[in-house]
């Protein structure tokens, strides 16, 4: 079930928002309508199979009654948790903002200052007994953090003892609490004795309040970052669409230009070349390279055919397209990964779960923790079972079993999976989803340690993805001079990767030979064979560039010379490129795809964690056996298609958990 959202002029009373309401409810398709009258909006929920948002638009229209005319458009109603989010990070920004600057001069006052003679001699000025101007000083500027932008805590841990529970609020604040007002009590024992000499932990207190919002604030910008990675994916998909019509024979009868929000199922559209493909579809007429690595990973443009399937989102390189809309709205792919990695974001991780399940006993197991070191403190110390000396000047025993158990509170008041878990699970998805890379949440990457085996691709992946011409070999008794003129001119055209560089190596061989000489051929009745390579007429010559199908589809004979060059580079996990002159192979190039220097190093690290790779790829077994053997990988699966690819993950994933039960 889809949704849309309107802004609709024209109705100023509650009958015609109820008119409106009424109009659309009875409409097929439609499921739930909601009207905001005050702010003259409309939300209709609608089986996409059935209805779509132009169709709702225009029904809106058609609910117009004498005077009044309804004219609905789209609607993008701004996002609730980007507001809040937004809200949230400036409030624990001002909040730590307003703690620094009380608590960086408290830090300064007790533990900078004191060591830089003479420049803190000031601070140990006695105004009253032994109440020092530090001492003061540290009271004044701490009260603020602990009862003012501490208040969140106290508030916190009210509503958890409330519930008769207790969560790390009621810990930050017996601990900060704990060292506050035992830094009171240093402050009157020091207005009321001359003998002195105890010791105040205000600057532990107000600091470990800075150091847990700190916390807080990168925890929310984390979420903020991730939300622009979720942004830049939802960019991907263009603004409008060529809506065009066709009549019984295939042909365009008409095109407009409409939003994308507004594309309904079945929908035909046009998509030019250098476009991007508005939703997921079915290629009905033409041929051309998408480039689909900014959804899938695959670095190579891939060949689409009438009959072929197109992703949202990607990139239509050289041909035009028509495409038949069959899934639109929150139904595409890239819908689909944006609502993962939102998923992702939300969903707590089990060691997440487990922090919330184990706070109830935590919080009072450290209290109980503090009053027993206390008691092991201060009664042996009653009764004489450590030396006296042990205890400073002008201390009790009391005192400082008291300083003991607060050191226990505050060292357990922060907690690290209270802070950092939910920290670095937002950082992980959003630079993961940036990078290309889903994560399925914190579960998965708490569960990554468990990890035994990981699958690699090929192109892309393990490889750089950019094709390089590493060889070229003449078969004939034409110059390298006029073959690179030739091939130069009928591959120009081309806008394959492949092609790309042997066009670049042509001309750099070219430039070698006659570096002066300047030479500017047109190609005539250039044709694309998907697939296999290109054809044309350059001068009067026929030229074929491409692979062995193409010369086997053009009648093209390759004999055992050549055969023997193509089999050499393939063990070699290079792509022979032939080029065929007047009907006879003419020379050839030899491409590869080189492997990432970092690959091979990647490999050997997983090898020595005790976890195997296996490469899963869609090219042959010999160009996928040449790149394995390189990088160290033993076990290969190719010529295997993405769906092979999901079924090959599927069939690993029951043997290794068959194995593990074993």
């Amino acid at each position: 079930m889809n949704k849309v959202h309107l802004k609709v002029e024209g109705f100023n009373f509650a009958e015609d928002g109820s008119m409106i309401q009424s109009c659309l409810e009875s409409t097929p398709g439609v499921n739930h309508v909601e009207v905001d009258l005050a702010e003259h909006k409309v939300t209709v929920c609608y089986d996409p199979d059935l209805i779509g948002p132009r169709s709702i638009i225009q029904r809106i229209g058609d609910a117009s009654s004498g005077p009044n005319i309804y004219h609905a458009e789209l609607y993008v109603p701004p996002r609730r948790r980007e507001t809040e989010q937004l809200q949230e990070v400036r409030m624990y920004r001002n909040q730590f903002l307003l703690c620094c600057l009380f608590s960086v001069p408290v830090l300064v006052f007790s533990m900078v200052l004191p060591m830089l003679h003479p420049y803190g001699n000031w601070l140990e000025y006695r105004i009253h007994n032994m109440l020092t101007v530090g001492m003061l000083l540290r009271l004044i500027l701490c009260t603020p953090v602990q009862f003012i932008v501490g208040r969140r805590f106290y508030v916190g841990s009210y509503h958890a003892l409330r519930r008769k529970s207790a969560n790390m609020d009621v810990l930050v604040a017996l601990g900060t609490n704990a060292a506050y007002f035992y830094s009171v009590y240093m402050v009157i024992k020091a207005i009321t004795s001359d003998t002195f000499e105890g010791q105040d932990f205000f600057e532990t207190s107000a600091m470990l309040i800075s150091f847990i919002l700190l916390g807080k604030y990168l925890e929310v910008v984390a979420k903020g970052k991730t939300s622009d990675a979720l942004a830049k994916l939802t960019e991907l998909a263009p603004d409008t669409a060529h809506l065009v019509t066709v009549d019984s024979d295939g042909n365009v009868v008409s095109e407009m230009d409409i939003s994308t929000e507004l594309i309904q199922r079945n929908d035909m559209i046009k998509i030019v070349p250098g476009e991007k493909v508005p939703v997921d579809g079915i290629v009905m007429d033409g041929q051309s390279y998408v480039n689909e690595s900014m959804i899938t990973g695959e670095a190579r443009p891939i060949a689409k055919r009438p009959g072929d399937k197109v992703i949202g989102g990607t990139m239509n390189e050289n041909g035009c397209l028509l495409v038949r809309a069959t899934h639109v709205g929150s139904e595409t792919a890239l819908s689909q990964i944006v609502q993962l990695v939102e998923a992702a974001q939300l969903s707590r991780a089990p060691v997440q779960k487990l922090a919330d399940r184990i706070s109830k006993i935590f919080v009072p197991t450290v209290v109980i923790a503090a009053f027993i070191t206390w008691l092991g403190w201060f009664i042996p110390g009653e009764a004489g079972l450590y030396p006296k000396h042990w205890i400073p000047k002008a201390m009790d025993g009391f005192e400082l079993a008291l300083q003991f158990g607060i050191s226990v509170l505050v060292v357990a008041c922060p907690c690290a999976l209270g802070l950092a878990t939910p920290t670095a699970v937002m950082v992980a998805t959003g630079k993961g989803a940036s990078q290309g890379v889903l994560i399925k949440g914190g579960n998965a990457l708490q569960k990554a340690h468990k990890v035994k085996t990981v699958v690699f691709d090929k192109t892309g992946t393990l490889t750089v993805g950019k094709p390089e011409v590493v060889s070229a070999v003449l078969f004939s008794s034409f110059s390298m001079e006029e073959f690179c003129d030739m091939v130069t001119a009928a591959e120009a055209n081309s806008e394959h990767p492949i092609a790309k560089a042997v066009v670049k190596h042509a001309k750099r061989l070219r430039q070698k030979i006659a570096p002066n000489a300047e030479y500017i051929a047109e190609v005539k009745d250039f044709e694309v064979h998907t697939g296999a390579g290109v054809s044309g007429k350059v001068g009067d010559r026929n030229v074929l560039v491409g692979n062995r199908r193409l010369m086997q589809a053009c009648n093209v004979s390759v004999g055992s010379e050549v055969e023997n060059y193509i089999r050499e580079h393939e063990q070699l996990a290079r792509t022979c490129v032939l080029v065929a002159i007047d009907g006879g192979v003419a020379g050839a190039f030899a491409v590869t795809d080189p492997v990432k220097p970092e690959a091979e190093c990647v490999i050997s690290f997983l090898r020595s964690m005790g976890i195997s790779s296996i490469m899963v790829t869609g090219d042959n077994w010999a160009t996928a056996s040449a790149i394995a053997k390189e990088v160290g990988i033993e076990k290969v699966f190719a010529e295997t298609d993405p769906l092979g690819k999901a079924d090959r993950i599927k069939d690993l994933q029951v043997c290794l958990l068959s194995n593990a039960r074993k």
